[in-house]
């Protein structure tokens, strides 16, 4: 990512402001997903890698747009300033901007799909990201301040703003990997599940959480009047809440006649985090 970067014919201030969030660190989740797909199905995982890298674009232009003043208006990500705080609003907004454009370049110039393969791809990026997904789940999300949600409601949120990217991620290996119908629909499911697994623990660990591991500040969802998990259910209930879904999603991934071991490795860690 950081070498694909580093050859963009683009204003240094924008390369310097891209660069900054996508070195950040970070759990790199999405790509590890699709990677883990690709070895699940015996498939090279270079095949795949810049595809990989096309959704952690993305991710980390929806991290520096969701900081900004007018949205979470957070200072912190990753243990690190914000974009906003180190480049200004403008160019922090104009940085987002060019990671989620330039996922699409990564994904068309993939030397190791073919063409059917990349229109597939780039649907499933673009809808994920878009106003039926991560997009759309922002809006929910926005709109959903100040004011207390059913459970419904923020799975609704949580499903479009964290699930539908990490959908993207195994539907992204599966596709490379030319897994069935069957199995990409096995996949998908697995991944609606952790994703939610995984925004409840986030929201847990905005609570119990330690904010050096953390890398951002705790507390910042009562402090923004969000309704969570925990505010919803108790911490109790909250965790119980995490665990159906966890093992909803090993559920499905059982249906896959593959060495799925990795996969199920990575549910197990969403719920055992404290990052």
């Amino acid at each position: 990512m950081i070498g694909y970067l580093n050859k963009l014919n683009a204003p240094p201030t924008l390369k310097d402001s891209m660069l900054y969030s996508i070195s950040a660190g970070g759990k790199r989740l999405r790509p590890i997903l699709a990677l883990a797909v690709m070895e699940s199905f015996q498939k090279d995982p270079e095949f795949v890698l810049d595809a990989a890298c096309a959704i952690e674009f993305v991710h980390t232009y929806s991290l520096i747009h969701d900081d900004l003043p007018s949205m979470d208006n957070d200072d912190y990500r990753r243990g690190k300033l914000t974009s906003h705080k180190v480049y200004g609003e403008a160019q922090a907004i104009l940085a987002g901007d060019a990671l989620l454009t330039e996922s699409f370049s990564l994904i068309s110039d993939n030397v190791f799909l073919n063409a059917e393969q990349k229109v597939r791809l780039l649907s499933v990026l673009s809808r994920a990201a878009g106003a039926e997904g991560m997009v759309g789940g922002q809006v929910e999300d926005l709109e959903g301040e100040n004011r207390e949600l059913s459970l419904k409601e923020l799975e609704s949120i949580h499903e479009k703003k964290t699930g539908k990217m990490l959908e993207c991620s195994v539907l992204t290996g599966g596709i490379a990997a030319d897994a069935t119908e069957g199995e990409l629909l096995a996949l998908q499911l697995y991944a609606r599940h952790i994703g939610i697994a995984f925004q409840i623990q986030d929201d847990i660990l905005d609570i119990t959480g330690n904010q050096d591991e953390l890398g951002k500040p705790i507390g910042s969802d009562e402090a923004n009047l969000k309704t969570t998990y925990p505010k919803l259910l108790g911490l109790e209930g909250a965790q119980k809440e995490m665990e159906n879904h966890i093992r909803n999603s090993l559920e499905h991934l059982g249906k896959i006649n593959r060495n799925t071991g990795i996969l199920a490795s990575i549910a197990d860690y969403i719920i055992k985090r404290n990052h």
